[in-house]
């Protein structure tokens, strides 16, 4: 199982901080968009990436109500995927396709009281699916024990999809996400509110091994 560290900020001095930080010792991250709109927080506006280079590769988490708007003016400089809210749009299909003209991989994030039967239809049309532990739209919030149901259910019907999950993942129950044969695990504040972000990264590499 992959630990990809979260980025969630509404400054871009931190976004530098925090992407200088995580270059030294991984070479791929998630960056978190928020339009207080969809969730009740707001983080960095898509234009405020146009300035910074991209060192390593990435994916862009759109927690949004518009997310072709935010792919618009995305700087797409080492961008792989863009993961987009089932819940934020009714027109998921036409999503995907401007996903796909973008030459993206498409991700799609599924909220802690979505069920699986409102969007398996969409499944084999889409790349990853991502399963949201928590409430979305801020670091640290609880974590949501329901969802790991459906992530079980999801994987018997789903074999060979590409699965994450995203919230409150820490070193207590990484073993546990891993049996449940997740692909990869976000981490947001457990990495960069620690005193020695790459320290707590390694831990989570060698928890999740």
């Amino acid at each position: 199982m992959r630990i990809v560290p979260a980025i969630l900020t509404d400054n871009q001095q931190d976004l530098k901080r925090m992407l200088a930080q995580v270059e030294t010792f991984t070479d791929f991250v998630q960056i978190d968009f928020m339009d207080g709109e969809f969730v009740p927080s707001k983080s960095l506006a898509p234009e405020e990436l146009a300035d910074i280079e991209m060192t390593i590769r990435w994916e862009a988490h759109l927690m949004v109500k518009n997310p072709l708007g935010y792919l618009s003016s995305l700087s797409r400089e080492r961008l792989e995927r863009a993961i987009f809210h089932w819940e934020a749009v009714s027109h998921h299909e036409s999503v995907v396709s401007a996903i796909r003209d973008l030459g993206l991989s498409v991700g799609l994030a599924i909220n802690p009281e979505t069920a699986l039967s409102e969007f398996e239809d969409l499944v084999p049309r889409i790349d990853s699916v991502l399963f949201l532990s928590v409430h979305p739209g801020f670091y640290g919030s609880p974590f949501v024990e329901e969802v790991l149901e459906k992530i079980r259910e999801f994987r018997s019907r789903f074999p060979s999809a590409v699965i994450g999950i995203d919230g409150g993942v820490a070193l207590d129950n990484v073993q546990g996400l891993k049996a449940l044969r997740m692909d990869y695990a976000c981490v947001g504040s457990r990495i960069f509110r620690h005193d020695d972000p790459r320290k707590s990264y390694e831990e989570f590499i060698k928890a999740a091994a």
